[in-house]
């Protein structure tokens, strides 16, 4: 009997065990380890900071419904990963043995990289249930007593979707409020132009934004680093194509939400600088595999993926949910091969499918593979893309919690926009 470990029980890790245990079937153990007692619907974490979703609408108890699959479930995290001896000391310093593992952490939230920066400092988070629930209660208070916003993200980040997300709905917020007129808005990027989003743009991402945001009143600097955050005032550089320092900005705030930069967990970063990248993610083959330790995958936000093209600052790469889920699909069916003394054959597929909520309106991006030069680039605009998103959001749910493995909803979704070759 093989012993399957998963550490991370979020968008990767939880897929993860469903398929691994419906791949694998009785005969084997599968075992999740999280830092957390919940799933959360992290996408959703926008509409919770504005509060048009509740921490009890997008997440669940996991015990419940991993042991209903036969799946064992510590909510305790990991401290060290012993990969020499197929080890690991959990959070209460109990001990693992694992034969495989799945490394699906998610990153660790770079706050500290900036003076002032983060909720312990002066600007809000959307990055977890718990900082979204704060930037609301924060939201609240700006509403009685409203003035400039910044939003956006820092040097180095690579989730840009949910900042772009967030500003539009920020700016439907105020509008339905009838205080929009009261609160300038400035969206602060380290991309070298709006719309870049991590990946050289989607289709026609570039004039999208820009129009959306001109059209919306949403001032923009690109190109642009955060140097410290003090209280109401945000310190930024404006950065020309050679990285020298053009302008500087004094921005003042009443409410900020910045997307930090992400770097590796403790854990992975301690495996050693041959199996991580300098940011602390898990180095992985075509396989999803660990090239220093063989019984070790990684999927997720977890793992390294180079830049898309040199920038003037540091623009990360988004590992968006359709990618995910094809990382952990190949690498569930490799540790199965491996099981069974078959060769390693599935790769990723590496595409990408994005539903974003604008606000008044919603914008779809789907690009094949999501790192250019591309098959496919498809970009559409309407409010059926919130309609979708919303659908998603509690099928997912559903199926998370009910443990079904595969993405049918997925499929069906490609079907009707005439993309279901897209894998």
């Amino acid at each position: 009997m093989a012993h399957v470990v998963i550490i991370g029980a979020s968008t990767a890790g939880l897929p993860a065990a469903y398929e691994l245990k419906a791949a694998l079937g009785d005969s084997h153990q599968v075992t999740v380890i999280s830092n957390t007692p919940i799933f959360h619907f992290v996408p959703s974490n926008p509409w919770v900071a504005v509060g048009w979703r509740t921490r009890e609408q997008i997440s669940f108890d996991l015990q419940p419904s991993l042991s209903a699959k036969g799946i064992s479930f510590y909510d305790c995290g990991v401290k060290t990963i012993h990969a020499e001896d197929n080890k690991l000391t959990l959070g209460d310093e109990a001990q693992i043995e694992y034969d495989y593992l799945i490394i699906a952490t998610g990153p660790k939230l770079a706050f500290d990289e900036i003076e002032g920066f983060g909720p312990d400092g002066f600007t809000e988070s959307i990055c977890t249930v718990g900082h979204a629930e704060n930037a609301y209660v924060s939201w609240q208070d700006f509403i009685k007593d409203p003035g400039p916003i910044v939003v956006g993200a820092v040097q180095g980040a690579s989730c840009y979707g949910p900042a772009y997300e967030y500003a539009m709905i920020l700016n439907r917020a105020l509008r339905k409020a009838k205080l929009r007129h009261r609160v300038p808005i400035t969206f602060v990027t380290p991309e070298p132009y709006i719309g870049h989003m991590g990946v050289s743009g989607v289709g026609d991402s570039k004039s999208l934004f820009e129009s959306e945001f001109r059209m919306n009143d949403i001032k923009w600097l690109t190109q642009t680093r955060v140097k410290s955050v003090e209280s109401g005032k945000m310190l930024v550089e404006q950065l020309d194509d050679q990285a020298e320092t053009i302008k500087t900005h004094q921005l003042p705030f009443k409410y900020a939400m910045m997307i930090p930069a992400f770097s590796g967990v403790d854990c992975v970063v301690n495996l050693g600088k041959d199996a991580v990248n300098p940011r602390g993610f898990l180095k992985v083959d075509e396989y999803q595999r660990s090239p220093v330790y063989p019984n070790i995958f990684g999927t997720g936000v977890c793992i390294a993926i180079p830049p898309v093209e040199a920038t003037a600052l540091p623009v990360g790469v988004p590992k968006t949910g359709f990618m995910i889920e094809s990382m952990t699909k190949a690498a569930v069916e490799n540790i199965k091969a491996s099981i069974e003394g078959r060769e390693l054959q599935i790769q990723a597929s590496m595409n990408a499918i994005c539903l974003a909520d604008l606000g008044h309106t919603g914008a779809a991006f789907i690009a094949e593979p999501q790192i250019p030069p591309r098959n496919v680039a498809w970009m559409k605009k309407g409010l059926w893309v919130q309609w979708a998103k919303t659908a998603f959001e509690k099928y997912f749910l559903f199926k998370m919690k009910k443990g079904f493995p595969e993405p049918k909803l997925e499929i069906w979704l490609l079907k009707i926009l005439g993309l279901n070759k897209l894998k």
